[in-house]
Order: C-alpha cells, then sequence, then structure tokens
C-alpha cells in the first residue's frame, strides 16, 4: 500500500491513544446526550427548517446500511432523527475522536484512518450488522463536499455491502452543504435542509448481484449536485457574504489562467492579477460583471480546473514542492513536529520529510496506493489553517502550506495521478 522509510520517533513522554477499531454497542445514554449537543449546535444552522423524506423504507428494520453523502456537521442531527428509535454505529475516521474521545467510543463509533487500508474494519462492520443487529452508518466519500457534488466513493464500498448482505440505504442530503459551504462553514445562510432516506436495495438483490452491479447502484444512487437543486428549487441565498472563501475552491481564473490570486469576498470573486469580477447571484450562479461568463454553475469551473491539472499532469509539467508546518495524529492528539517539506508529482506521489526528536523522517505515499486526500479549511483544531494530511498505517502528518490556495488543486492532483496510474496499468 505505501512505501515507508524511516518513521517519526517520539519521546518517550508522549503518550499516544489510538480508539479501538472495534465499536461497543451504542450506549442509549450518550446517544440521546449527543442528539441533544448536536441539536443545540446545530440549531443555528437549520433556520429555515429540515424534512426527511423516507422511501421504500416501510417495515424496514436493522440490521442494514446506511450510504450518507457528508456536507456538513449538521447532517448528524438530520441522521439522528431519520434512524430514531433505533441503535446506529457510525464509521468514524479518526480526527473525528480529536477531544472527544471516550464520548464517540461510548457513542459506538468505529475509528479508522483516512484513506488507509484496514482489515479490522471489515470486522468492525460485520460485528455491528450481524453481532449487534443494528444499523451501520457509513460516509464513503470521508470528507465534507467540496462543491456540493459527489466526491469519489471507492469500489471497495460495494464489496462491503456484497459481503455483508444486508438491505442497502442511502441518505442524500441537500441544502446543507448550501447552508455553510465546506470553503466557508462559519457563517451560515438561511436554506432549507431536505434528506431523502431510500432503501435502494433489498437483501435478497444483494445476495443475487454481482459487486460490479452492486457498484453501479451506488454510484448512481450517491450522486448529487446542491447547486442544481438549489436552481430547480428557486432558493434564493440573499445572505451578503455569500462567496466569501470562494477562492478556496475556484483558485484558477478562467480569463487569464493565473492560480492563488482569486478572492472571494461579499457576493463577488475576483482576480488580482487580471481584474475581472464575477458575481455569485442569489440562485447560486456565477456571472462576469464584465465580458464573457465562462462558468456559470461553480461544479462546471471546479471540474474544468480538474482537467487542468489532469493535463498538467500528462504533459509532465504538474510538481508540488513547498516547506510546510506539520502535525502528527499518531492518535488522538496532535503533536507538534515543526518545519517540513513536501513533494507531489505522478511518479511519486507524495513525500514527506522532516527531523524530530533528534532523528530525521520520511514518509511516502504512493501514487497507486492514495485515490483521494484528505483536507481541511479554517480548521480550528491547526491554528485556523488550510490544511492537507498524508496518512500511513500509524500515523497522518497535517501539513500547512506557506502558499495560498493549493490544497484544492492537491487534492484533485492526487485524484487524477491515481487515475492515470490506474488507467496505465489497465493497459
Amino acid at each position: 500500500m505505501t512505501e515507508i522509510k524511516d518513521y517519526i520517533v517520539y519521546p518517550d513522554n508522549i503518550e499516544i491513544y489510538v480508539p479501538p477499531t472495534m465499536p461497543a454497542k451504542q450506549n442509549k445514554f450518550y446517544k440521546n446526550l449527543a442528539f441533544s449537543i448536536c441539536w443545540l449546535v446545530s440549531k443555528f444552522a437549520i433556520r429555515a427548517g429540515s424534512t426527511i423524506e423516507k422511501v421504500n423504507m416501510d417495515g424496514l428494520k436493522p440490521p442494514y446500511i446506511v450510504l450518507s453523502n457528508h456536507t456538513q456537521f449538521a447532517d448528524f442531527i438530520v441522521s439522528f432523527r431519520a434512524t430514531r428509535p433505533y441503535n446506529f454505529n457510525n464509521i468514524a475516521t479518526l480526527d473525528g475522536f480529536v477531544g472527544m474521545a471516550k464520548i464517540m467510543e461510548k457513542l459506538g463509533c468505529a475509528c479508522h484512518r483516512k484513506f488507509t487500508t484496514d482489515i479490522s474494519l471489515i470486522r468492525a462492520v460485520h460485528k455491528v450488522l450481524h453481532d449487534y443487529g443494528d444499523i451501520l452508518y457509513m460516509y464513503p466519500e470521508a470528507r465534507y463536499t467540496n462543491v456540493g457534488t459527489t466526491a469519489i466513493i471507492p469500489d471497495v464500498v460495494a464489496k462491503l455491502v456484497k459481503k455483508n448482505k444486508v438491505p442497502l440505504v442511502t441518505m442524500i442530503h441537500n441544502g446543507n452543504y448550501l447552508n455553510a459551504p465546506f470553503w466557508d462553514f462559519r457563517q451560515y445562510r438561511k436554506v432549507p435542509f431536505k434528506a431523502t432516506m431510500k432503501q435502494v436495495l433489498t437483501a435478497e438483490q444483494v445476495q443475487e448481484m454481482s459487486v460490479e452491479e452492486i457498484n453501479e447502484v451506488i454510484q448512481r444512487e450517491m450522486s448529487y449536485d446542491d447547486y442544481k437543486w438549489q436552481k430547480e428549487n428557486n432558493i434564493r441565498i440573499t445572505e451578503d457574504f455569500r462567496a466569501d472563501g470562494l477562492n478556496k475552491i475556484l483558485y484558477k481564473c478562467p480569463h487569464c489562467m493565473t492560480e492563488g490570486k482569486m478572492v472571494g469576498k461579499g457576493t463577488h470573486l475576483s482576480c488580482e492579477e487580471c481584474g475581472k469580477v464575477w458575481e455569485m447571484t442569489e440562485l447560486g450562479e456565477m456571472k462576469a460583471l464584465e465580458g464573457e461568463t465562462e462558468f456559470s454553475h461553480i461544479p462546471d469551473w471546479y471540474e474544468w480546473e480538474r482537467e487542468k491539472v489532469r493535463q498538467e499532469l500528462l504533459d509532465g509539467t504538474y510538481k508540488y514542492e513547498d516547506n510546510v508546518h506539520i502535525y502528527s495524529l499518531p492518535g488522538v492528539e496532535f503533536i507538534d513536529l515543526g518545519e517540513g517539506k513536501v513533494t507531489h508529482d505522478l511518479e511519486n506521489g507524495f513525500i514527506v520529510t522532516g527531523h524530530y526528536n533528534g532523528h530525521d523522517y520520511r514518509i511516502q505515499r504512493t501514487t497507486k496506493s492514495l485515490f483521494t486526500l484528505h483536507m481541511e479549511f479554517a480548521y480550528k483544531k491547526l491554528n485556523m489553517s488550510d490544511n492537507f494530511d498524508v496518512s500511513v498505517k500509524d500515523d497522518s502528518l497535517y501539513c500547512i502550506p506557506s502558499q495560498k490556495d493549493v490544497v484544492t488543486k492537491l487534492m484533485l492532483a492526487t485524484e487524477e495521478a491515481y487515475k492515470i496510474v490506474k488507467e496505465k496499468s489497465a493497459k
């Protein structure tokens, strides 16, 4: 899976606690407590109300698997409501345990490190479904959506569904992303929430279908586009900060092709290099104040950036190299490793190097071992930084770049590099 040279050596006085991968049966007291806390936190976001539509769910009881898209924190409160009164266990990533490990364990969360291979996850899923007889909740995209559309869902999810032979349910949240988009999730827009909970496969269908057929169903049923949904439902976002931070995902100017010079502020996105300005309308569309509107649909702009990154990879001009500040997450507490260096290219993937506790370290994730990249915007746990992390089996290195608005391009480059290597291997 990975190539690892020279592990990080931690001082003896640092205690590293990693939560168990095997989930406990959900504690009802902590479940109700978590519901109350989530409700209190989310009530500031859900100002326009929320609805839950259930399709093909009549008479369905646990055990079954729920695959949900992930748009913001308020997803959890909607999920709590949708599954009551039944117990459910979440597959949760290690960073979600930071600062609340014991509560997460009481809630029956199974701990997993993002984008790494862990055979214990298969046993955890089996325990929830077949020993506890409860609902298994998974967010297969493993991160908040960048642009209100579906991120990569790995094929292994279909294998997991096939192996366990229980009904498959999808939960698609609409409006949650528009309410607090990942690139500006600390400001709430007044947007109604709509969740659709749908049984897409019965246990009998799962047993009869191939993994490939199940995967086709997952990819189709998990497809969503919040900006398209917004326009179709004529949902107007009138807040005067609706474009704040939009440059974090729309980092490349389609007029002059400059990167890292975009500024999202108020209701406008502008390029500091060429001066072109676009308005983000109340219906979530982009409109150039002068000249051609290259992309009115925000996901189209984002996918154009992806195409440009792919071309750089193919013609050999892509190369990321930066001096970064690194924090590691071997357990549930971050450790400051100081300054380091990161490189990323098609041939080698990610290489992270640095010096800590009197030892040099070097960690590599090859291109073929990493299908996407976890990133954060304004991450409160690490000084409100934009960052990305490179994970191996026993550690995650969170890297804070010195360059502006590069993490989205890095994620796109990771995904496209993986596809290119996979395509070459298939040939």
